[in-house]
């Protein structure tokens, strides 16, 4: 996997990983529009690292094009591609639905048809843990049904694996899903509340708490995340004789399709997140108590059994440790 193709380069998750395959010798091709839906000048700053090393290249292209999209896989031929691009948000899906079917479904597609015709070996993409939506049963596992989705983002990141698994079957094209449970750290989002607490603390002003403060998720580090991503990069899924048609499982197939969960595998309340912000930052929150958002959900908690058994690792970054790392970053890059 020396040629790799990262849609969302100069996003949160994608600037990470880029590095890090960057630094393991890998060629990146870095796929981003830098669209408006946070401040680009973020995503810029997140590629110039990456820019200046001779093993990135920045494509600026829309994953809703298909003309662009089918030419940059006839330029490039692919060993693996990893599709972190997409409309992110829960509560953003009630204002702009349109956003998520130009690029998480319309996108997606062009993805998969760019790999089917250019012999991409692997492809990798990120789902999400939304996509258990309705589901009490915890910790969420991979090998149950999640056809109860409770936001539009949650139903095109399940639509996601559904694609994929057709492509899995259809033309042999592996592919592997990734649920990615509430990822944090320096050079995070800033829609996301790690982001918005930490401003709104330092300036002095109240930060929104939702449901009362009766949520729970289970926060998984940056890092932590990147490290599952690679190793999953290296290995190409292949059909399970074991699977059954009588007793389907979500999780695997008779093709080359898997899905996994990458989560810290422990819940944290959201009240001792926040605690443990107000710690770090030396000053403390004043909290205004809503209600629930439409399209949230209260509690989220990964089961990493498969991780752990096929690829032999398991997240573990503390709190304490992950926000502190995104507070010294914030206060570097903001200079406060």
């Amino acid at each position: 996997m020396k040629k790799i193709l990262i849609t969302g380069a100069a996003g949160f998750i994608g600037a990470h990983l880029s590095r890090k395959l960057i630094a393991g010798g890998a060629e990146v091709v870095g796929l981003d529009n830098l669209n408006d839906y946070y401040d680009p000048q973020l995503k810029k700053d997140r590629m110039a690292a990456l820019a200046a090393g001779p093993r990135f290249s920045h494509v600026d292209i829309d994953l809703a094009d298909r003309e662009a999209m089918a030419g940059l896989f006839q330029q490039y031929r692919f060993d693996a591609v990893v599709n972190l691009a997409a409309q992110a948000g829960v509560r953003y899906s009630l204002i702009n639905p349109h956003s998520y079917v130009d690029t998480n479904l319309v996108g997606f597609v062009n993805i998969l048809e760019g790999c089917r015709h250019s012999g991409v070996k692997h492809l990798v993409y990120a789902s999400s843990s939304s996509v258990y939506g309705a589901n009490t049963k915890m910790p969420f596992s991979v090998h149950d049904n999640v056809d109860h989705p409770v936001s539009l983002y949650a139903a095109s990141k399940k639509a996601n694996e559904l694609m994929a698994h057709t492509y899995s079957h259809l033309f042999g094209l592996p592919t592997t899903g990734l649920r990615f449970f509430t990822v944090y750290g320096p050079w995070g989002r800033p829609d996301m509340a790690l982001f918005l607490f930490t401003k709104a603390i330092l300036e002095g002003r109240p930060i929104d708490v939702f449901n009362n403060g009766n949520m729970e998720r289970d926060f998984t580090y940056i890092d932590d995340i990147v490290e599952g991503v690679c190793r999953v990069i290296h290995r190409v899924p292949e059909g399970s004789g074991q699977w059954s048609s009588d007793q389907p499982d979500p999780a695997t197939s008779y093709c080359p399709y898997r899905v996994y969960n990458i989560g810290n595998n422990n819940k944290e309340k959201l009240l001792r997140y926040i605690e443990v912000l107000e710690d770090c930052l030396g000053k403390k929150a004043e909290k205004n108590f809503l209600p629930m958002q439409p399209g949230d959900v209260p509690a989220t908690y990964a089961d990493v059994d498969d991780l752990v058994k096929d690829f032999q690792y398991k997240p573990g970054t503390t709190l304490e440790h992950g926000i502190g790392k995104f507070v010294e970053w914030y206060r570097s890059y903001f200079n406060c």
